[in-house]
């Protein structure tokens, strides 16, 4: 198992198995908000591409939110996990749900600002975040950077759970993941620097790389 110093080292990883892009027209890179942003600025810089932001905002059971059963994206994309959805009344998912559409609304006029909304048409969106556990944030992406009209799309991560991996391989038109240990745990786990982004460090990645 190889530990990630931050998320600026495990972007430097991960961009080393993206070089392919590397002068390749129309490719965007698009980190997930929050977490994903540092990693995906270091690909961006590295791959010489523009930085942009997909918020995709996690459904999480209600008596344990760390654990999804779908996630939500802009435009009204909804990717549910039906296994463990199954287990929520309608009311629950209803709950959460306009909870979790609130706090997107928010971080998209935050983040976004005079920013024009994404636009991905005929473009390389590549995807970008700091773990893969269950996946469902990341399908929700790929279903949002597909309805944006992305030509094709790569989702990138430094490390992933091996079973959310294979559910990615059969929607993305790439997925590279740099590690996928057989006994995965928590994303936290592989990195001794896991803090929780605040709103000010991806407006100034953004900022930075406009």
């Amino acid at each position: 198992m190889t530990t990630y110093r931050d998320r600026a080292e495990a972007g430097q990883v991960l961009a080393d198995r993206l070089t392919a892009l590397i002068g390749e027209p129309d490719v965007v890179v698009l980190g997930l908000v929050r977490g994903g942003v540092p990693v995906a600025r270091v690909v961006a810089e590295r791959l010489g591409a523009p930085l942009d932001v997909l918020v995709v905002r996690k459904l999480g059971m209600p008596w344990a939110r760390e654990v999804a059963f779908g996630a939500l994206g802009p435009g009204g994309v909804q990717v549910l996990n039906e296994a463990v959805a199954s287990r929520l009344s309608s009311d629950d998912i209803a709950e959460v749900n306009h909870r979790e559409q609130t706090e997107l609304e928010r971080r998209e006029r935050l983040y976004r600002g005079d920013r024009p909304p994404l636009d991905l048409a005929g473009r390389i969106a590549v995807i970008v975040d700091d773990g893969l556990a269950t996946g469902a944030t990341a399908r929700a992406a790929v279903e949002v950077v597909r309805r944006l009209g992305a030509r094709r799309v790569v989702v990138a991560v430094p490390v992933g759970a091996q079973e959310a991996y294979e559910l990615l391989a059969a929607e993305a038109d790439q997925v590279v993941c740099a590690q996928r240990p057989q006994d995965f745990g928590a994303v936290s786990v592989y990195y001794e620097d896991f803090h929780e982004v605040p709103d000010e460090e991806v407006i100034e990645a953004l900022t930075a790389t406009a």
